[in-house]
């Protein structure tokens, strides 16, 4: 019999919320890391849970459209043994006039411990910090960060390859509108990776340089010796001008199939935070190849924010214990 994990707040983590890698040490996100490691056992056991989180009580605040995140937090929490709800912004109170804030008390007010926001506005998730005393996790914030995601990349990344420190990871695609993007570059470059941002000069912001990136506009010099290449999807609907001349003449430059493939190292990882435009970012034959670890991603993805939320859980446990 497997013994059970119990809350108890990790050494060197101590914060309520994650709002993005940004903020994170280096320790800080290694300890994330190997705390999903550890709970990606679970998911290979006949009974896939444990009494981690029993008696929590977990809110799903998706304002934007998810399939995978909110699948993934939704199951996470419930192999922890937490209770989850879900929130539909078309049916609740939002659609009649109320503040996101107002909203977000009252439902704080039913006895929630942890709140995952996945909203179109960058800072949503800083604001509901400062104004619920439940814990918050950021699933998604605009084009700013979704740490979840980036922490997932680089636990697959590790896992993978033994490391992180030296590696070369190429991030290809629309960088400008990307909160994955900025994630990963926040998450690798802290735990040593060398990355390179790559696509066409008007979906690259000016000064990503500044977070320690080199910047790229030809592809095939930018994936010849990468170990990792992580594509994008062009995100249409936070564009509001035509940035490049057809969807076409993008995948022609910047597209990878299984030509350009030839020109990378046998052992890349191609990587795709989803959804999947197949025949325009990536071609079919790419995203479904050997070398895609599109689907361990997923399911990583899974221990990590399991990781994520017994971690928080965890310092809201011990400062209830404080207050008492």
């Amino acid at each position: 019999m497997r013994p059970e994990i119990p809350i108890e707040p990790k050494p060197g983590w101590n914060r309520r919320h994650l709002l993005g890698l940004e903020e994170l040490s280096a320790d800080e996100i290694t300890l994330i890391l190997d705390t999903a490691r550890s709970f990606k056992e679970v998911s290979t056991r006949d009974i896939k849970k444990v009494p981690a989180l029993r008696g929590k009580v977990i809110v799903n605040m998706f304002v934007e459209p998810s399939t995978r995140t909110k699948t993934s937090f939704s199951l996470a929490a419930k192999r922890l043994s937490a209770d989850t709800v879900d929130f539909s912004p078309s049916t609740s109170s939002l659609s009649k006039g109320e503040t996101l804030k107002d909203t977000a008390r009252n439902i704080e007010a039913m006895g929630v411990d942890i709140v995952i926001v996945r909203h179109w506005a960058p800072g949503v998730p800083l604001m509901l910090s400062n104004v619920l005393k439940a814990s918050i996790i950021n699933a998604g914030d605009g084009a700013h960060e979704h740490p979840t995601q980036g922490l997932l990349d680089i636990f697959t990344i590790r896992e993978l390859k033994g490391r992180i420190r030296g590696l070369k990871v190429v991030i290809l695609g629309d960088i400008t509108h990307s909160r994955v993007a900025r994630s990963n570059i926040w998450g690798l470059t802290k735990l040593g990776a060398h990355v390179t941002v790559c696509g066409p000069a008007t979906l690259v912001p000016p000064f990503i340089e500044d977070l320690g990136v080199k910047v790229s506009h030809n592809v095939d010099e930018a994936i010849a010796d990468a170990d990792v290449i992580n594509l994008l999807r062009i995100q249409m609907e936070r564009q509001k001008a035509n940035l490049f001349p057809s969807v076409r003449e993008y995948s022609r430059i910047f597209g990878i199939d299984g030509e350009r493939m030839k020109r990378t190292r046998k052992d890349v990882l191609i990587m795709h935070p989803g959804p999947i435009n197949r025949g325009v970012e990536i071609a079919p034959d790419v995203a479904d190849g050997e070398q895609s670890v599109i689907l361990k991603q997923v399911t990583n993805g899974l221990a990590v924010r399991m990781a994520v939320l017994f971690l928080v859980a965890g310092v809201k446990e011990l400062e209830g214990e404080e207050r008492a």
